[in-house]
């Protein structure tokens, strides 16, 4: 059975209840959501009931045991997620705008988070999974970096596989190195997950068509572009298809292309028909926008057959 690792940062979401830009002035506050983009991709492939990992740190403190508490719950390996006695965990602040964007203030980089190690332990872990799924959003330390391109290394070396999600918000893009190490991911990468211009950040293609044959002549193996309500699309050497979005009520749109990622990455590893792993990452991604918090969505394979049931009938 493949196991899954995740690499990255863990924290919690604190939410604000009335729409505005940023956080100028005092406002009504929801949470602590457990949250990181690694830790909801993650969370959702436990729920899955697949084997999943994750290594990280958090601090000693209520944050971060909501975060492992949650994980735990839910069938993930915290063995690697270390807790740092003088740390604090990883904190994002998110206030919606009208327009249905996103102001964050983030604490992750100077938190127990952003100083992960890769030592004989982590080193240990990595060796009993077979997949490693990188975030984007994971790139933002020069050791939390290293710990991933370590463990990229230990598991392609053993016949593993990796996914990649770029994952990218404009807080992040221009940190020191970021572009370096996206691209030294992604010419390790066999399964790409990106959403919208995140597919032009890595090729000279003018055209979707031409981003895709571009990506896959260098070597990706699948490539899968996420359109949000619209759906998403794959892409092999052999094959191309869509699948539409469902129709929901959406009320909080965070963690929704995780969730679709794990789904899709777990359905491909077990040998799943594009079609069908599509179908179920898009019914992923749907519910999980129909719950505020940003893992508060994620859906057991039962949770997914009942709602493409429901949408089916």
């Amino acid at each position: 059975m493949h196991k899954i690792l995740t690499i990255g940062e863990i924290l919690v979401e604190i939410i604000a209840t009335e729409k505005g830009d940023g956080f100028r002035q005092a406002t009504p506050l929801i949470g602590p959501y457990p949250s990181g983009a690694p830790a909801i991709f993650i969370d959702q492939v436990g729920k899955l009931g697949q084997a999943a990992a994750m290594i990280s740190r958090v601090g000693n403190d209520d944050f971060g045991h909501v975060n492992l508490d949650r994980l735990k719950a839910d069938g993930v390996d915290i063995s690697g997620i270390a807790v740092d006695p003088l740390g604090t965990t990883g904190s994002a602040f998110v206030r919606y705008r009208a327009d249905g964007s996103r102001a964050f203030v983030f604490n992750i980089r100077h938190s127990a988070c952003g100083t992960i190690r890769f030592d004989e332990a982590t080193r240990a872990l990595v060796g009993t999974c077979s997949h490693l799924h990188v975030m984007g959003s994971s790139l933002y330390a020069p050791s939390v970096v290293e710990s991933i391109i370590a463990a990229i290394e230990i598991i392609k070396s053993a016949g593993g596989t990796v996914s990649f999600d770029p994952n990218l918000r404009p807080e992040i893009l221009d940190s020191p190195g970021m572009r370096e190490a996206l691209q030294a991911v992604l010419a390790k990468t066999d399964v790409f997950l990106p959403s919208g211009q995140e597919l032009f950040l890595f090729t000279q293609a003018k055209t979707e068509a031409e981003a895709i044959a571009e990506l896959l002549a260098a070597g990706i193996k699948v490539v899968v572009v996420k359109r949000g309500a619209d759906g998403a699309s794959y892409f092999d050497r052999k094959t191309t298809l869509s699948h539409p979005g469902f129709a929901v009520e959406e009320i909080d749109p965070t963690g929704a292309g995780d969730c679709f990622g794990a789904t899709f990455v777990t359905f491909w590893l077990n040998g799943a028909k594009p079609a069908e792993a599509l179908e179920f990452a898009n019914a992923s991604g749907a519910r999980a926008v129909m719950i505020s918090g940003p893992m508060e969505g994620a859906s057991t394979r039962a949770d997914l057959e009942t709602f493409i049931t429901a949408k089916k009938g």
